[in-house]
């Protein structure tokens, strides 16, 4: 991130050309004397949210008007790659740790470190843990976004499917054994998959490898950890899985996400991210009180740690650097950032705040229905949290690592010879 920007930006801003910038967070405020500010997300899931945030704000703030704008994911960071370079970007908008670096080493976002300044120096280690921290920090170690919410990745597993075959549901004191026994036995009476094992990161192997004690990347993000003894313990446990009648292969999750099978019944188990738990109940009727989550099955032997290990991740509110109503946009980015702002967005069901303490108001959000799922599991598994995967070079080495454990996967390299070229692909990978 810190090589020459200036051909940096003239690259990004080539490949770009033509396209097409709808994005307007730089206009002037309304003659009414108004200040209108855009605010763009890519999750309508979580509009009603972000709106109930924004009404709050604007009872006490009745000269701002803000605009909340969804758009799809991918559309979103190509308009938002495009609005950077014209300097044109939304007044405040979501960031995620895929991108933030590369948006913060550009000098796109706005240093967001003294913003609670004035009222308490100490606001953001007070009130946010480490890991929401550092995942809004840039390369410089700045703060470049006020954490909105974090996560962790929860078992889900049907019980209908438990009941059927006669197994208990998950507990605390599972396994990597019981997974992978209660799985043989769901097949065999019920002739459904057990755990669906695709091979995704932070959906999929990165929690056993931390499980086992080993690492994707060292603690100063310099070097991978593909080669390390435990990771290639947790990565031969975890691509085995394909071999068992019970686990579908990665031909049969090219046409079928898990999650699509798990919701049509075809599976038992897969790893579920606690954001999308809300909306699989809202959108997913027939399935309430068929399901449930638990936390992740511990690894029975890691080579270091106590074998237990889920990722977490959390996305963040920032705002340009350059935007004409900077001012009017940090205040807003204050009050998101605040204890009533956090608290209104885990009623509404649509993340678990950042905010320490407020876990609980989303917890509640499930109270709702009649059958909810156990979602404390979620929460309960921050004590063991490990922070998602990053680093100023993975969009250089993301898609090059998933592309070579398909290889493994397929029989086209082998076990070892596939660790090495990840270990080589991210230790040689360069900031873009």
């Amino acid at each position: 991130m810190v090589r020459k920007k200036g051909k940096c930006r003239a690259a990004l801003a080539a490949a770009l050309l033509g396209a097409v910038i709808s994005l307007a967070g730089c206009g002037a405020s309304e003659g009414s004397g108004t200040t209108t500010l855009s605010f763009q997300i890519w999750d309508n899931a979580q509009r009603a949210g972000m709106e109930a945030m924004a009404q709050a704000y604007m009872e006490e703030n009745p000269d701002v008007r803000i605009e909340v704008q969804v758009t799809s994911w991918d559309e979103y960071w190509t308009k938002l790659d495009a609005a950077a370079e014209s300097n044109q970007l939304p007044d405040i908008f979501w960031m995620h740790t895929n991108q933030i670096l590369k948006y913060a080493d550009y000098g796109m976002l706005a240093d967001l470190t003294d913003l609670y300044d004035e009222e308490d120096p100490g606001y953001y280690e007070e009130h946010f843990s480490e890991i929401s921290l550092d995942n809004a920090r840039g390369s410089d170690g700045r703060i470049y976004g006020v954490p909105k919410d974090k996560d962790t990745i929860c078992l889900v597993y049907n019980k209908e499917m438990f009941d059927a075959a006669g197994v208990d549901y998950p507990d605390e004191s599972w396994t990597w054994d019981d997974l992978t026994e209660a799985s043989a036995e769901i097949y065999g009476r019920t002739g459904k998959y057990g755990y669906m094992a695709y091979a995704d990161d932070q959906l999929g192997y990165w929690n056993f490898v931390y499980q086992a004690g080993g690492y994707i990347l060292n603690e100063d993000k310099t070097k991978a950890g593909f080669t390390d003894s435990a990771t290639r313990m947790a990565m031969e446990f975890y691509i085995g899985l394909q071999k068992e009648d019970w686990c579908p292969d990665q031909n049969y999750f090219a046409e079928t996400a898990p999650g699509t099978a798990f919701i049509s019944e075809q599976g038992a188990m897969y790893l579920e991210g606690n954001w999308n738990l809300m909306s699989m109940m809202e959108n997913n009727e027939d399935m309430q009180g068929k399901w449930d989550v638990a936390v992740l099955p511990q690894c029975p032997d890691p080579e270091r740690g106590d074998g237990r290990a889920t990722i977490s991740n959390g996305l963040c509110y920032a705002t340009g650097a350059r935007g004409k109503k900077l001012e009017a946009a940090k205040d807003f980015l204050k009050f998101l950032g605040s204890e009533e702002g956090q608290r209104i967005q885990g009623e509404s069901g649509a993340a678990i705040p950042a905010y320490e303490g407020l876990e609980g108001t989303w917890v509640s959000a499930f109270d709702k229905f009649e059958s909810a799922p156990d979602v404390q599991k979620c929460v309960d598994m921050f004590d063991y949290s490990v922070q998602s995967v990053n680093n100023a070079s993975r969009p250089n080495w993301k898609t090059q690592v998933s592309d070579t454990l398909l290889k493994i996967y397929s029989g086209e390299l082998t076990l070892d010879q596939g660790l090495e070229q990840m270990q080589e692909l991210v230790d040689s990978a360069k900031a873009p």
